[in-house]
């Protein structure tokens, strides 16, 4: 699965790695969940990319909001615009979204989940999954909850083994993906510090997880779904990853200029990519993309990233 990433995973690079590698789901970013009178529940602007499926990949909304009425009118203005598959976000470790708690900070409000969680199973008619860290303060807490997701019905979950309060320090503890995999008969997908194919199969290997969500790992690289499939090299040489860089950066800045307006908002999304790159090879060329200020500046210098010779190029 590609990760939901705030920022990130919009319509234009979901596209772009459905062309490539073809994960087998896609996810939006989050969607904020307006409080109840709103004239919308959802943004019209988001409304716009729900689906039920991108080139046959099925889409996963994803839902962020803190008000059990206003999440359900979300759900069912999805469901209206087309969506199939629904997230509830529990995961996003960064404060109030809006008026209240949202995201990973709704663990801190358990008894609000016994009620939410059923409201939305009742909503939701195709399938229902959650995404959260292991715990607000506790990574133990998410054991605690899985009754609560298998008596509602929830279709299965998905776990980055951090609490919220460490945000990104630190190591993802797959050691409690494996504990929940075991105490739960709930599909598990294993989220976090997944960056080669080597992390993507011990954490298969040591969890028993039902699958993989790829975030920053994938944004990085994209063939990383490919590298785990085992159909792409594990470990590329320096001119593959050259190759594979500008060539991925190329497509997306000529699909970003067909969604985004102007130098600086495509140069905005291009560079929330680059953010996700530590190449030690390829630092001194990432360091000229990133300090670029217009749109022919970046091209310019991705035309300068050597090509391998015909003889040894492969198919990307």
């Amino acid at each position: 699965m590609l990760a939901p990433m705030q920022g990130l995973t919009n319509r234009a690079l979901r596209a772009l790695l459905i062309d490539w590698v073809r994960p087998d789901t896609v996810f939006t970013e989050f969607m904020r969940v307006n409080p109840r009178g709103s004239r919308q529940p959802i943004r019209a602007g988001d409304l716009r990319e729900v689906a039920a499926a991108e080139e046959g990949v099925p889409l996963v909304v994803q839902l962020i909001g803190h008000d059990r009425e206003a999440l359900v009118d979300a759900a069912q203005a999805a469901q209206e615009a087309g969506a199939v598959h629904i997230n509830l976000n529990l995961g996003c470790p960064y404060g109030r979204m809006t008026s209240g708690l949202t995201g990973g900070g709704m663990l801190r409000r358990p008894e609000v989940l016994e009620e939410l969680i059923p409201a939305l199973r009742r909503a939701i008619a195709g399938t229902f999954s959650v995404k959260l860290r292991a715990g607000y303060d506790d990574p133990g807490q998410v054991t605690g909850l899985l009754p609560l997701f298998e008596e509602t019905g929830v279709d299965f979950l998905v776990l980055h083994p951090r609490t919220v309060v460490q945000e990104y320090t630190g190591r993802a503890d797959h050691a409690v993906t494996a504990r929940v995999v075991q105490q739960t008969r709930l599909p598990v997908i294993a989220n976090g510090d997944i960056r080669t194919a080597a992390d993507g199969l011990r954490v298969l290997r040591e969890t028993g997880a039902a699958g993989l969500m790829l975030g920053r790992g994938a944004i990085a690289d994209p063939l990383l779904f490919e590298r785990i499939r085992g159909r792409a090299g594990a470990e590329p040489d320096r001119n593959e990853r050259q190759e594979m860089l500008r060539r991925y950066l190329g497509e997306l800045l000529t699909s970003y200029c067909g969604v985004f307006c102007g130098d600086t908002q495509i140069l905005g999304k291009i560079k929330g990519v680059l953010a996700t790159m530590d190449d030690p090879d390829l630092a001194k060329t990432l360091k000229q993309l990133k300090k670029t200020r217009t749109v022919r500046a970046f091209a310019a210098i991705l035309d300068e990233i050597p090509r391998k010779k015909a003889a040894d190029s492969r198919c990307l």
